[in-house]
C-alpha cells in the first residue's frame, strides 16, 4: 500500500476552482514533485496535505489513516518554505534544535540529534554562527536540518530553492536529493522550475489550472509529454500540426517525417512534438530514401551556446522550430535554406489538450 494517498482533492477560493479532483499516491522513500506555473494550485495542494488548508472534497490518507480533521501538528509532517523563516535571535545549532525542544526531549538527545543533522548538511563547523552571517545556500541547509531533525514522517518542501540564484540552485538541487535519499525520507515538493524537478524527483506531477495533466518519471515526461499543454510548460516548443499517413509517415509544412513504429497505427490529423536534439544536418552520404524524410526551411537564427548551437528554422508558412545542433556543426547564415534529417525516436504523437 502507498504511504501517501491523495484522493480526489478539490478546492475553491472565491468561486474559483483552484484544485479539481487531484489524485496521486506516493510510496515510502519516494520523492514526488508537484510541477506547474504560478497560480496552478500546487502550493494549495501542499498546504492541504500538511493540514493547513481544508479541501472542499476528497481526503488525504497517510499510512492507511484518513487525516480528515487531524490537526497539522498531530500529523508529524515537516514543512519547509521558500523563505526558510530562521530565528534571527538563535545561532545555527539553536535553530536546528528548536523543533526537538518543542517535543520535550532530554537536552543531551536534542544536542546529539541537532549536531547529527548539521553534519548531514555539511555545517558541523557552523553551529555557533549567527544565521544572519550565513550565505543563502547555508541558510537553506540550516532550514533543511531544522525540518529534518524531528524525524518527520513526510517532508513537504515549498519552492525550497526558489530564493537562491541560478548557479547556487543548480549546485544545491543535486546535493539536496542526495541528502533526502541518504535518510530515505518520503518527500513531496513544489516547484515551477523544470530543471529542479528533473534533478530531484523520482516522479513528477505536472499541474495546470488545478488539474494533474501527467504523472511520470522525469525522463519519460520529457521525452513523451502527454499533450501540448504539458509540452509547452516543459519548454518544448517544437509542436507541429501534421497529417499522418498509413505506415507512419507524417506530411508537414516542413516536409515528410518518419514516425516511430508505435505511431504507425494512427492516421489523420495529429500534433507532433519534435525534440530539440532530434535534428541533424543531412550528411553527404545519405541515401535517396533517407533524404525523402527531412525538414526544409529558412534559417532565422543561428546562435552559439558553448557546447551546442541553437538553430531557428522557418517554414514557408511562417512556423518556426528550434533545434540544438552539435558544436561541430557547419556554420549557417540567416536567410540560408537548410535541410535536416530528424530521428524518429525524437518525434512524439501527442494527445489532445
Amino acid at each position: 500500500m502507498p504511504l501517501l494517498q491523495v484522493q480526489d482533492i478539490s478546492k475553491t477560493f472565491d468561486r474559483t476552482r483552484v484544485l479539481d479532483r487531484v489524485a496521486f499516491s506516493l510510496d515510502k522513500g519516494g520523492i514526488l514533485c508537484l510541477l506547474g506555473p504560478s497560480g496552478c494550485g500546487k502550493t494549495t495542494l501542499l498546504r492541504i496535505i500538511a493540514g493547513l488548508e481544508t479541501p472542499d472534497s476528497g481526503r488525504i490518507v497517510f499510512d492507511g489513516r484518513d487525516l480528515t480533521g487531524v490537526e497539522p501538528f498531530k500529523r508529524s509532517f515537516g514543512m519547509m518554505f521558500q523563505e526558510f523563516a530562521l530565528f534571527p535571535h538563535k545561532d545555527v545549532l539553536g535553530n536546528v534544535a528548536f523543533g526537538l525542544r518543542m517535543q520535550g526531549l532530554p537536552r543531551e538527545e536534542i544536542m546529539d540529534r541537532a549536531r547529527e543533522m548539521l553534519a548531514l548538511v555539511g555545517l558541523s563547523d557552523h553551529e555557533k554562527r549567527n544565521v544572519a552571517e550565513l550565505s543563502g545556500g547555508e541558510r537553506q541547509r540550516v532550514a533543511l536540518a531544522r525540518t529534518l531533525a524531528p524525524r518527520p514522517r513526510l517532508l513537504l518542501l515549498d519552492e525550497p530553492l526558489g530564493a537562491l540564484d541560478r548557479a547556487l540552485r543548480e549546485h544545491l538541487m543535486v546535493e539536496l536529493k542526495a541528502i533526502l535519499k541518504t535518510i530515505s525520507v518520503t518527500c513531496v515538493f513544489v516547484t515551477h522550475d523544470q530543471a529542479e524537478a528533473y534533478a530531484m524527483a523520482d516522479r513528477i506531477a505536472v499541474i495546470v489550472d488545478g488539474r494533474i495533466e501527467q504523472i511520470d518519471l522525469p525522463e519519460r515526461l520529457y521525452r513523451n509529454p502527454y499533450n501540448p499543454t504539458v509540452a509547452r510548460f516543459l519548454g518544448l516548443q517544437n509542436l507541429l500540426e501534421v497529417t499522418v499517413s498509413p505506415g507512419g509517415t507524417a506530411v508537414s509544412e516542413f516536409g515528410l517525417l518518419r514516425l516511430k513504429d508505435l505511431a504507425q497505427d494512427r492516421t489523420g490529423p495529429a500534433v507532433l512534438l519534435i525534440q530539440p536534439d532530434a535534428a541533424r544536418m543531412i550528411p553527404a552520404g545519405m541515401s535517396e530514401k533517407e533524404r525523402l524524410f527531412r525538414i526544409t526551411g529558412i534559417v532565422r537564427n543561428f546562435l552559439y551556446r558553448g557546447k551546442y548551437y541553437t538553430l531557428e528554422v522557418e517554414s514557408s508558412r511562417g512556423t518556426r522550430l528550434l533545434f540544438d545542433l552539435p558544436d561541430d556543426s557547419p556554420a549557417l547564415s540567416v536567410g540560408q535554406e537548410v535541410s535536416m534529417s530528424v530521428d524518429p525516436e525524437g518525434i512524439s504523437v501527442l494527445g489532445d489538450g
